[in-house]
């Protein structure tokens, strides 16, 4: 089985540490390919910067071959809808993934993401999946994306964020909401005494179970394969 795991953002720093947390969660004779568009945005931290990196990574996902699942490691789920419509194996963002999962394991959950201009994207992605009523609520731990690239300077903050945030919510799981958080998940978990979810490690085994089942992405649609566009001839550009 061979799993695209992509970074949409261009930090190679990051794709790698996104990398090593996705193949350590994979099982034997699972290939976990990571990578990222080198065109895209460095991070991604909002709208403009989402809809930047969706446009390479869906190029990147063109030119790297057939794959029998993806998953894309930005917890805004960029792109995750565009390469949908793109391939037939199973494609899941980590922000889907990471919130399902919290689903399973607690009543309620909280998010802790990276910058305040990042909250209503997932507040609205959590709407979409159904999920409001469960999550309660979406914080910014007020950190560039970047700055989870060694973690190092930014656990403690990151640690006395969720601290708050659970208590606030009155939450008994914490979801990263950036795929840079990957590697603290154990450590945070081992402090916080609940669960912590983080979506790179869920969705490579979400996917592996999809596979695993022989389940594809529907091409009937709204994820059908896009129809070829013919040109109208003997017009201009001028309207």
């Amino acid at each position: 089985m061979r799993i695209l795991l992509i970074n949409p953002n261009s930090s190679p720093a990051m794709t790698r540490t996104i990398a090593n947390t996705g193949k350590a969660a994979a099982a034997p004779g699972t290939e976990v390919v990571g990578t990222c568009p080198p065109g895209a945005p460095l991070s991604i931290e909002g709208h403009s910067d989402g809809v930047l990196a969706a446009f390479h990574t869906l190029k990147l996902v063109e030119e790297s071959g057939p794959a029998d699942g993806y998953v894309l490691a930005c917890f805004d789920d960029t792109g995750v809808d565009a390469v949908r419509e793109r391939v037939a194996g199973p494609v899941l963002g980590i922000g889907e993934a990471a919130m399902h999962a919290a689903t399973m394991l607690a009543c309620r959950f909280s998010i802790l993401t990276s910058l305040e201009r990042s909250v209503p994207i997932l507040e609205d992605n959590a709407a979409r999946y159904g999920l409001a009523a469960r999550c309660r609520g979406v914080h910014a731990a007020q950190l560039p994306v970047l700055a989870f690239e060694d973690g190092k300077s930014a656990y403690a903050v990151l640690r006395d964020a969720a601290r708050a945030v659970l208590e606030r919510d009155r939450s008994d799981a914490l979801v990263l909401g950036c795929g840079g958080m990957a590697h603290l998940a154990p450590r945070l978990a081992g402090e916080l005494g609940v669960p912590v979810v983080e979506g790179v490690a869920c969705a490579v085994k979400f996917v592996e179970s999809l596979v695993s089942l022989n389940l594809k992405t529907s091409k009937t649609g709204g994820y059908a394969y896009p129809l070829a566009k013919t040109p109208v001839s003997g017009g201009g550009h001028h309207v």
